[in-house]
């Protein structure tokens, strides 16, 4: 008896920090446990700045394992601290080449891109007599005056790609300027990516700047939304995953990196993202703007990764005064 105590197998737990929308996260796992059912994943969710911001407090004393759905940009700027385990996945050579790291090994692999976009609440804009805007510029107009609401970058990516693309798009100058002047008609920054569009969806404000998926899976629910593309391009980033250098579950870590990188899971990530990394899986997504991947702008991802930290520090000390608490 005891002796088959004894050989009972225990599944091995990996603990993933993720910044994956809440609600797919039991697909996720529950699509690699079909194939790995003997390592059960451990998810510590939330916003990506506050996930990067809690791996880089850990630096020292890595408390996860994996990351699966975090911002490239983060990514990188965890390589440069040293913090990712150099690993080349099986298949890695299948991705696109643009989501994948170009070192051999790499250290990490891109999933799917999210897209900048502008979801507006058709109701609510004819209640308050707004016009459907149609660029960035046209939301810094005095008839949006309290009437937008958009992500922190400290504690959003989509925050974060919004600022970093309108630094690329106008000229760090120029786009500083742009953002003084959207701050004028903004109602509040959130601490996350998606709750701008959802308050849109729920008639709450007329008009949220968040991302594409976001909207399309409010307008698939029946939300009077209309997902705008601004005509002067759109920022976007991808969702990657990474070994955190120092894991004790080496082995276990490689299995679920190999599967994330995966033509299943690249599916798995088309149900939701019209751009993924495996070439020939994406398929439309319902609502999903036809034209957005043509405006998706030229992102020198490692410009931004680098300036980081000093792009947050001067958007905290103009704009922060309009946050929602914590």
């Amino acid at each position: 008896m005891l002796g088959t105590v004894a050989t009972v197998s225990v599944a091995e737990e990996l603990t993933v920090y993720t910044a994956v929308e809440a609600e797919d996260l039991k697909k996720y796992a529950k699509n690699f446990n079909e194939d790995y059912p003997d390592i059960k994943i451990n998810w510590v969710r939330d916003s990506t700045g506050i996930i990067t911001a809690k791996l880089l407090a850990e630096k020292n004393n890595p408390q996860a394992d994996v990351v699966w759905g975090l911002a490239a940009t983060s990514l990188m700027l965890l390589k440069e601290e040293g913090m990712l385990e150099g690993y080349s996945p099986v298949g890695v050579e299948k991705l696109d080449s643009k989501f994948r790291d170009a070192d051999n090994p790499t250290t990490w692999t891109g999933m799917d891109a999210w897209v900048a976009s502008v979801c507006f609440n058709t109701v609510e804009a004819e209640k308050a007599g707004l016009p459907m805007p149609t660029s960035w510029k046209d939301l810094t107009k005095p008839v949006y005056k309290n009437q937008v609401i958009m992500p922190n970058p400290n504690s959003s990516g989509t925050g974060f790609l919004d600022v970093s693309s309108w630094l690329q798009l106008f000229g760090e100058e120029e786009g500083w300027k742009y953002m003084d002047a959207l701050h004028e008609n903004i109602a509040r920054y959130t601490h996350s990516g998606s709750k701008p569009c959802k308050l849109a969806a729920a008639g709450e404000i007329p008009i949220g700047i968040s991302f594409a998926f976001r909207g399309a899976k409010s307008k698939a629910k029946g939300a009077p939304l209309e997902i705008i593309v601004p005509s002067e391009g759109v920022g976007w980033d991808m969702e990657a995953t990474a070994i955190i250098k120092g894991t004790k579950k080496l082995e276990a870590a490689k299995k679920l990196v190999d599967w994330s990188v995966t033509r299943k899971a690249n599916e798995m990530y088309n149900e939701g993202y019209a751009v993924v990394a495996y070439p020939g899986v994406a398929k439309p997504v319902k609502y999903f703007p036809e034209n957005i991947a043509d405006a998706m702008i030229d992102n020198d991802f490692g410009w931004a990764a680098s300036n980081r930290k000093r792009i947050l520090a001067e958007w905290q000390k103009r704009y922060d005064s309009k946050s929602e608490a914590k």
